[in-house]
């Protein structure tokens, strides 16, 4: 050895070991710096694509699919709801070892880097799941910067996200041609259901197209490319074990598995996105712009029978004079919604038919008549049975009408509801107050009117009160659930999305009951015999409505299990000449329900407890006086009896020689007889020239009689006695007057007297209308004979 090779050696040693410090140095801080850079460098923004907003049935079908923000369809979905066999073939074809890499599988890039060496040409490339998922989140030309890049970015990726969650992004983001991305969107528009449950055949088409999305996509062009491409792969995950051959008991060979995977057709077409239940699905997305997926409560099989049978009613509605359309369909016994129709045809450009009509406030029609009954009968007012006035009859300017012009004179209420008679429940609301009423269809879940409440008026009982066709469906299932309305919901989770919640307890089940009788006594209009020719009577209670000028038909009702509401009409408030709700909703409503539930089903409720069987008065439906000679037994609530007497039959001493009606004070030596008739009220009595049924007419008192007669003097009806009325705070007093009436078996009219003043003469029946005074006041009536009727009622 020289001297110089002696001088070198120990220089060297400690250059060497300096240089492997630096390269040391040099890579740890490089692994800082691209560990610093995984964090401090964002992350593609498409990795936060939105999704497209789904609005599924109840089974979880999709019933209506939005486009993502980005004009693509894209539907949510997570590896743990895809088919388990769809996954195990994904990671052998795409990246066996992508549980067990950090994002680069150095193993797959020996592998192809050696492969692609020895073919002279890239025969096999490296890329694993998490290295596509930045690919489809930032495409770049195929580059060896752009794979320098794809690696840091897969680097990064696994950083960030779990295995799990790269794997969810991968499902979201896969090309299937088009604007359709994701797995689950590919199975909707190839398949046409999800990607839970997959074939054989669909797993390998599933994996085929994003390799080639424009050459492979469903079409009739590329049906042979599609084909050869699904079969190679099944061909490959066959041999691998990693595709399904059938249950262990009838497990196929791959010869046979392959064989039945070649004979299946591949998709040659893209599915429709579905776009159904238009309007309720778009108030949903509307409402909810950030909810990927919103769970309704419709039920698919009913919302296809209203759909089909609104379709089939169509051209009767129009012909009527409508042409917009409203059903509701309610489970009342849950709350939810189970099919909804906002119009005819969403996709139409007819003018509104894009607008919601169960959610428009219309008029009501007699549709609120059930409900004033259950309320006098649950204050002890009225029942049933009761015979009432049915004749013309003037409120300060307010003349109502039966809907075909005619009157009965007197007329039982059930039968006045069965018939939708006007006259008898305006009188009703007027003897039970109309703010009383209000404060009840509240409860029930009507909105409250609006404008002041001296604005509030008799015409509240025959449509004067606009409600939704969700606001009358929420009504209805009071009565079907004996008094107790149910809140509507719409969406999975019970939430109240329809309208005003309601009170617990409108009414009493006893109430609800008897009108329910009422309401069943009618079959079906286009079929009125059958429930003769069927011998039972339907289990289906039902009501319509028609609003003043013919703007609004409809039909409401029930059965054991369902609230169905049909509006038909014109949104613009056009008109229809025939637009009543016998003719235009009720043949609709029947269809619907009886396809829901069967007539043939049949059912039967039992009367409520509270219901006790109480001798009445054949004739007025009232308890019986000891002029009544006929009696009958009805049911009423025990707690809410009507206890007014009968007010048609009198006792009347007549002269058996001359026949002529005497008084105690002029009968002198005459032998007479007590003998029972029906007195008419003076108002039925000056509409009808006619005796009562269950009576003759009195007879005129004898001459000397007259003047001194004492039957029975006038009787007031309002105010009622013993009362107190609270004035309302900022209305004026001029809009609360309280109405003065009172009847009477004379001919002659009636004079009122306030505190010993006199404010006015009417017949009887008529009314006069008094400015309250804060005070106790006295209230009396005097009729031509001298006889009187006194009340006390105080005001504060």
């Amino acid at each position: 050895m020289n001297r110089l090779q002696e001088r070198s050696t120990p220089i060297a040693v400690p250059l060497i070991g300096r240089l492997v410090r630096y390269l040391a140095m040099a890579i740890a801080l490089s692994v800082v710096g691209i560990w610093l850079a995984m964090w401090l460098i964002p992350l593609p923004e498409r990795l936060d694509v939105p999704m497209s907003s789904m609005v599924t049935y109840a089974d979880g079908k999709p019933a209506h699919v939005f486009l993502a923000d980005d004009d693509r369809w894209r539907l949510e979905v997570r590896h743990d709801e895809v088919d388990p066999a769809y996954i195990e073939a994904l990671i052998e074809l795409e990246d066996r070892r992508y549980f067990d890499h950090p994002g680069v599988d150095p193993i797959a890039v020996v592998r192809a880097a050696l492969s692609n060496i020895a073919s002279g040409r890239v025969v096999s490339g490296a890329s694993t799941i998490t290295m596509q998922v930045v690919r489809m989140a930032e495409p770049r030309p195929r580059t060896l910067r752009s794979k320098v890049v794809e690696v840091f970015r897969a680097l990064q990726l696994e950083q960030h996200y779990s295995k799990e969650e790269i794997l969810d992004l991968y499902l979201q983001l896969l090309p299937f041609g088009h604007n359709y991305e994701g797995l689950e969107t590919a199975s909707w528009v190839y398949f046409g259901h999800d990607a839970s449950s997959l074939s054989p055949a669909q797993i390998a088409t599933l994996l085929a197209v994003p390799q080639a999305p424009t050459a492979r996509m469903p079409s009739q062009q590329n049906a042979t490319r599609l084909a050869r491409a699904r079969n190679e792969i099944a061909e490959y995950l066959l041999a691998k074990e990693a595709l399904p051959r059938g249950m262990r008991s009838d497990r196929l060979s791959d010869e046979e598995a392959m064989k039945a995977i070649e004979q299946t057709p591949v998709p040659t077409y893209l599915r429709r996105m579905p776009r159904e239940i238009p309007h309720l699905a778009m108030q949903l997305n509307h409402r909810y712009p950030t909810a990927n997926t919103l769970h309704t409560t419709v039920d698919r099989p009913q919302q296809r029978i209203v759909e089909k049978m609104a379709a089939r009613h169509r051209h009767n509605v129009e012909r009527l004079g409508g042409d917009h359309l409203s059903v509701v369909v309610v489970n009342h016994q849950t709350g939810e919604l189970k099919a909804v129709l906002g119009n005819f045809d969403h996709s139409s450009s007819a003018q509104g038919q894009q607008i919601a009509a169960y959610d428009v406030r219309r008029s009501t029609g007699s549709l609120l008549k059930p409900f004033l009954l259950a309320h006098a009968i649950d204050e002890g007012v009225a029942a049933p049975s009761q015979r009432v006035v049915d004749v013309p009859v003037d409120f300060g300017g307010y003349r109502p009408q039966n809907y075909d012009g005619t009157y009965d004179g007197l007329v039982r209420l059930d039968d006045a509801l069965e018939r939708s008679l006007n006259i008898p429940f305006v009188n009703l609301l007027n003897q039970i107050g109309v703010d009383d009423f209000l404060m009840t269809l509240h409860r029930l879940g009507a909105p409250y009117p609006d404008g002041p409440p001296e604005n509030h008026g008799l015409s509240y009982a025959v449509g004067g009160i606009d409600a939704t066709v969700m606001d009358v469906a929420t009504m209805y299932s009071a009565l079907a659930r004996r008094g107790d309305a149910r809140a509507i919901h719409y969406l999975n989770g019970g939430r109240n999305e329809a309208g005003t919640t309601p009170m617990p307890g409108a009414f009493t089940p006893e109430a609800a009951y008897l009108v329910r009788q009422i309401l069943q006594r009618r079959d079906r209009p286009d079929f009125p015999g059958r429930s003769f020719l069927r011998g039972q009577p339907s289990p289906h209670a039902w009501k319509t409505g028609t609003s003043m000028g013919f703007r609004d038909a409809w039909t409401a009702g029930f059965g054991p299990e369902h609230v169905v509401v049909v509006w038909a009409g014109n949104l613009d408030y056009r008109p229809g000449r025939n637009l009543v709700g016998e003719l235009a909703a009720a043949p609709l409503f029947f269809d619907i329900i009886e396809a829901i539930e069967p007539v043939e089903r049949g059912h039967y409720e039992p009367p409520p407890a509270g219901l006790e069987s109480v001798e009445v008065c054949s004739f007025s439906g009232h308890l019986p006086t000891g002029a009544c000679a006929h009696t009958e037994t009805v049911s009423m609530p025990i707690k809410s009896i009507a206890t007014e007497p009968c007010p048609y039959h009198v006792h009347i001493d007549v002269d058996e020689d001359s026949g002529e009606a005497v008084t105690p004070a002029c009968r002198g030596d005459r032998v007479v007889e007590t003998r029972a008739f029906v007195e008419l009220p003076s108002s039925v009595r000056r509409f009808f020239d006619v005796a009562g049924d269950a009576g003759s007419t009195p007879p005129e008192y004898a001459r000397e009689c007259r003047s001194r007669r004492s039957g029975s003097g006038p009787r007031v009806v309002s105010p009622p006695g013993d009362t107190t009325i609270t004035l309302m705070g900022g209305v004026p007093k001029s809009a609360q007057k309280v109405p003065l009436e009172a009847v009477s078996s004379g001919h002659g009219r009636l004079n009122w007297f306030v505190d010993g003043r006199f404010v006015g003469r009417v017949d009887s029946g008529q009314r006069l209308w008094w400015e309250p005074r804060v005070g106790e006041h006295e209230f009396v009536v005097t009729d031509g004979h001298g006889r009187s009727q006194r009340r006390i009622v105080n005001v504060e």
